[in-house]
């Protein structure tokens, strides 16, 4: 078992915590967060040791997970980097690029490992059927939250659309050629509402559209390729994959037949992959520690935690030009 440590303790640190304590291959040795009354409530709430310092979390493990505001994610990744010690990091990875690339230089030279918490490549329903996008020319997301003050630090880009961004990358297998985008603050100082149009240099065109003013969540993506198109709800975990072929030369009474204006006929069918209910969370942490085990590639490595966070801000930087 890896000995493991949080830093950072806030709502979704806390969920770590309880993860990693039921996962079978690390041994929580306990967390730090900068906050002194937040780090004696959990104690006295969830019995964690709690450390009085970074350096004594990082020194008494082997992964050391950073669940800190973005703000302070390049510090803490550095010490931990520094130190020797694997990382496992929240998503965004880092602010800039260039503190990004700064990590995976320093991952490098100390010869750990890091993975990025872009947990929605463990959601099922994407996971049913990943292997089935093959070449999509045309991709439409729609990531809709009900407002929640709790991440307003950064834009609604870092905060959910980097997401949809990530899962694009990874299927995608081009790279971005433009990108045409717009943003509306409403309630924040930063936008609250955002739609980008990427286009790569393989003809495919994504359409992402995220929100955190909806009145409804919503988490949807649509994949459209040749013969094929594959819906993910990754909300409500369940997906469809449409699919089309040449027609039998005798179709069946309940075969679905469609016909071209030039005659050609094709037949659609229904694919619905089985959708294995998991833990998103604790597999990313659990894949992690078999990466390390194995010293094989994680499965969000730094430099693709590093590809989203660059598309992202170009994103952003677009908004500049409007």
């Amino acid at each position: 078992m890896l000995n493991a440590g949080v830093i950072g303790a806030g709502h979704l640190g806390k969920i770590h915590l309880k993860l990693l304590q039921q996962s079978e291959n690390y041994n929580l040795i306990g967390f730090y967060d900068s906050d002194s009354t937040q780090r004696q409530k959990i104690v006295e709430e969830f019995g964690y040791k709690a450390f009085e310092s970074v350096e004594s979390l990082i020194q008494a493990c082997d992964m050391v997970d950073v669940v800190t505001p973005t703000l302070y994610h390049f510090e803490t990744a550095k010490k931990v980097i520094n130190a020797g010690k694997h990382l496992f990091i929240e998503k965004p990875i880092t602010q800039t690029i260039e503190e990004a690339d700064q990590l995976i230089e320093l991952a490098g030279k100390n010869g750990v490992k890091g993975q990025v918490g872009h947990v929605e490549r463990f959601n099922p329903a994407f996971m049913a059927v990943n292997h089935m996008i093959d070449n999509p020319m045309f991709i439409e997301t729609h990531r809709l939250a009900e407002f929640n003050p709790r991440g307003t630090d950064v834009s609604v880009v870092l905060d959910l659309m980097i997401h949809d961004i990530d899962a694009i990358l990874s299927v995608v297998r081009s790279k971005v050629k433009s990108i045409h985008a717009s943003g509306v603050s409403v309630i924040s100082e930063t936008p609250d509402i955002a739609n980008a149009r990427i286009e790569f240099t393989n003809g495919c065109v994504a359409n992402l559209t995220a929100s955190r003013i909806s009145l409804k969540n919503m988490r949807k993506s649509r994949f459209f390729q040749r013969d094929a198109y594959i819906s993910v709800d990754f909300l409500e975990k369940k997906c469809e994959v449409v699919k089309m072929k040449d027609a039998p030369e005798n179709p069946g009474d309940f075969d679905m037949i469609l016909q071209n204006a030039e005659g050609i006929q094709k037949q659609i069918y229904f694919d619905n992959p089985k959708v294995s209910p998991n833990n998103a969370i604790l597999d990313e942490l659990n894949s992690f520690a078999e990466a390390i085990k194995n010293d094989s590639t994680p499965i969000v490595p730094l430099e693709q935690g590093a590809d989203a966070l660059r598309v992202a801000l170009m994103v952003l930087e677009n908004f500049k030009k409007i």
